[in-house]
């Protein structure tokens, strides 16, 4: 059996780095058994995944060299790789689980089901689907479908016992039925849920060993569920262990810089990082910390993966990185700093800003150091700007970082756009609502314009800045934060 592996992120946000992490264990397996690794595009969330989302996810794992010998871009005998062009084959799915009695239609409405979860959480149960359109007759179904009523597909769940099954890295892991919810496996839309498009891929792209985030581990009962309902094979399993900050949470961006493209673009070299990745929750048998990946693909036993959360030490990347730095020849590090520093793209942004704004040559420096290198050290007294209070600047600076996020074109003057109306529906003035940003992202009260800014540090860097100054002003507790979720819900959707 030849051994084929995948990965299948969704392209709605900045390249993250758990899908490099999870990518190169895939791509290091298959490729030390002989095998494939596939790319698959998890395209089924119409309304938040774009094109430029899945260009760039492709151009942060080629930067990281974990290319792939099947996808969307090079195609391959069991394409196509993207969700959105496989419909045909999870409506047939979807009809063939129905006839069997494994899934079924259902025509409840959002209000009914939010009142459901209500009532579940008011009684001390788990939210989950009460089966109400279980009992429906075909003909009712059909009926319903031919009037036009929305409706979705529900898998059918057993009432009572246990899913057991084997996970390579923990050993055999048991669910009772009960806690598992019906599934929807196809929306509204007609678009397939996760559930569903990534156990029929599975199977007809012939994947053997799925290796993916532990935060999968309770959905396999629906996916055994599936694959039990159509009478297939189950694969191979290694949940691999979330990376995690160093208080143990999730790693996510509010704490943690996140995304492939923060650390290009502060200069890390993909190698080290790769590497850095690659002692997430595994170590060589010599437990030397500085290795290749041709090393790796030498040496790795999936069985050897801890299941402990393994820490993403920003300082242990560095000083890896420094490793790595020092070991290339003089002509090469010249090269690899020349091509980094020398970003053509930023660099006609740079120029453009500083033209009107330099006299000598040796102006320039002083002025771009926050846009190609650190931003100087900052303080509270630094951030703090009359007339706003210390909770109007940590409003300002996340209200600022959420709405960066929502941006698609980015370009300075939608940034522009997008940070003036922020401004306008908090009620504060431009001048106000941007002086606290200026400082967070430049280490200055005065700098190149801010909206040109932004554009040449890009999101991840920007978010991370940002990230950075609330930090300095004592962070957001976990109910200052709801308090924010909420006002920023009442405020955008008003």
């Amino acid at each position: 059996m030849s051994v084929r592996t995948r990965v299948a992120p969704s392209p709605t946000g900045t390249p993250h780095l758990g899908t490099a992490y999870i990518a190169l264990f895939n791509k290091a397996y298959a490729e030390q058994q002989g095998g494939d690794f596939i790319l698959r595009i998890e395209d089924s969330d119409t309304v938040r995944s774009s094109k430029q989302s899945e260009v760039d996810i492709l151009d942060a794992l080629k930067w990281l060299d974990l290319d792939w010998d099947e996808g969307p871009d090079i195609g391959g005998s069991r394409g196509p790789y993207r969700v959105s062009e496989r419909l045909t084959h999870y409506e047939a799915h979807a009809n063939e689980l129905i006839q069997a009695g494994g899934a079924f239609t259902c025509f409840c409405s959002q209000e009914r089901l939010d009142e459901l979860r209500r009532e579940q959480q008011r009684q001390g149960e788990t939210p989950k689907y009460d089966g109400h359109c279980l009992a429906l007759s075909e003909s009712e179904v059909q009926r319903r479908i031919d009037e036009g009523e929305s409706h979705v597909v529900r898998l059918r769940v057993p009432d009572s016992g246990d899913c057991t099954f084997t996970d390579r890295i923990r050993g055999e892991i048991t669910i009772p039925w009960q806690q598992v919810d019906m599934q929807v496996l196809v929306k509204s839309d007609g678009f397939p849920t996760y559930h569903l498009c990534a156990t029929v891929d599975d199977h007809l792209m012939g994947i053997t060993h799925i290796l993916r985030g532990e935060e999968w581990i309770s959905s396999c009962p629906k996916h055994v569920l599936i694959y039990d309902y159509f009478g297939w094979q189950f694969q191979e399993l290694f949940h691999l262990p979330l990376l995690r900050n160093k208080d143990q949470s999730k790693m996510s961006k509010r704490k943690n810089p996140t995304g492939i493209n923060y650390y290009r673009d502060r200069g890390y070299l993909p190698e080290a990082l790769l590497n850095y990745l690659a002692t997430m929750g595994w170590s060589m048998p010599d437990e030397s910390e500085q290795f290749s990946y041709a090393q790796l693909t030498e040496k790795l036993d999936l069985t050897r993966i801890s299941p402990r959360g393994p820490v993403f030490d920003v300082e242990k990347l560095d000083w890896l990185n420094g490793c790595y730095i020092r070991d290339l020849p003089d002509e090469e590090l010249r090269t690899r700093f020349s091509s980094w520093a020398g970003n053509s793209a930023n660099l006609e942004k740079i120029v453009s800003m500083l033209k009107e704004r330099t006299e000598r040559f040796d102006q320039v420096l002083t002025q771009v150091d926050y846009l190609i290198g650190e931003r100087k050290p900052i303080d509270k007294e630094d951030l703090m700007q009359p007339p706003l209070s210390e909770e109007d600047v940590v409003k300002i600076l996340d209200f600022a970082a959420r709405t960066l996020e929502c941006i698609t074109t980015w370009r300075s003057d939608e940034i522009g756009v997008a940070l003036r109306h922020t401004a306008e529906i908090c009620d504060y003035k431009v001048r106000d609502f941007v002086a606290p940003l200026f400082v967070a992202l430049s280490g200055r009260k005065v700098a190149l314009p801010l909206f040109d800014s932004i554009e040449v540090l890009g999101l991840e860097l920007t978010r991370a800045r940002l990230r950075s100054a609330i930090d300095i002003l004592g962070g957001i507790s976990n109910k200052k934060l709801k308090r924010l979720d909420k006002e920023w819900t009442t405020l955008t959707q008003s």
